[in-house]
């Protein structure tokens, strides 16, 4: 039953990667055939560069996370440890989906521990790790609401990140599958929500490697999710 529910889901993913892709490459044929075509005023030429941009951008961005799971499967993803001082990885991070969160109308709000420990870790992996986070929560908020990452010390050698949103929330037998590959709670290629499912599979596996643990909390649908790390 394990292996028949697994193969369905890599059968939706797939299903799933074909549309993500053909829908930002349908925007760039379509934008460049009206630049070939000369049919755009300067102001025209501005709008098709701007949205040639963007969906390459989001092409970038599915290729790198599809890249990214083979490296992580196969075992081939190293991580260039050295010590971090996470408030600059969030700060980062946090600009990074600033422009997304700002266009949708989601408020981001951050607080960060004085306390909070330096880290040894990949700093790259870990703006990854954040962003990826900050994406999904932006992804699944609604225009109004407000999405906050916070940093704080736990004990004497840990230090947690948390993405707390006001979001459309999660079913509880859901919560135990969030950051498994393939799994999304809405699978179909017709949902509102863009994306291959694998964001937060890559998130627990990196932060697996750096020896800390993954877990997602919500108190239902409507009510918001909180993902931390």
């Amino acid at each position: 039953a394990d292996a028949e529910r697994a193969s369905h889901a890599k059968g939706e993913f797939l299903a799933t990667i074909s549309h993500e892709l053909r829908t930002p490459l349908g925007a760039i044929l379509g934008w460049a055939h009206v630049l070939e075509r000369g049919l755009a005023d300067p102001k025209g030429v501005r709008q098709a560069l701007a949205a040639i941009t963007r969906s390459a951008n989001v092409q970038v961005q599915l290729i790198e996370d599809l890249l990214d799971m083979n490296r992580i499967e196969s075992g081939q993803l190293r991580l260039d440890m050295r010590p971090v001082e996470l408030p600059g990885v969030i700060s980062r991070a946090v600009e990074g989906v600033l422009p997304t969160a700002t266009t949708k109308g989601v408020g981001l709000r951050t607080v960060l521990d004085p306390a909070a420990l330096a880290v040894v870790g990949d700093p790259g992996r870990l703006q990854q790790i954040v962003w990826n986070l900050l994406s999904n929560a932006v992804k699944f908020t609604p225009a109004g609401g407000r999405v906050t990452v916070a940093l704080d010390r736990i004990g004497d050698d840990a230090v947690e990140i948390s993405v707390a949103d006001t979001g459309q929330g999660i079913q509880p037998e859901f919560l135990p599958q969030v950051f498994d590959r393939f799994q999304q709670q809405d699978a179909t290629t017709t949902r509102r929500h863009g994306g291959l499912g694998i964001g937060l599979a890559i998130v627990r596996n990196l932060v697996e490697m750096h020896g800390g643990t993954a877990r997602a909390e919500s108190a239902g649908p409507n009510r918001g999710t909180t993902l931390v790390v």
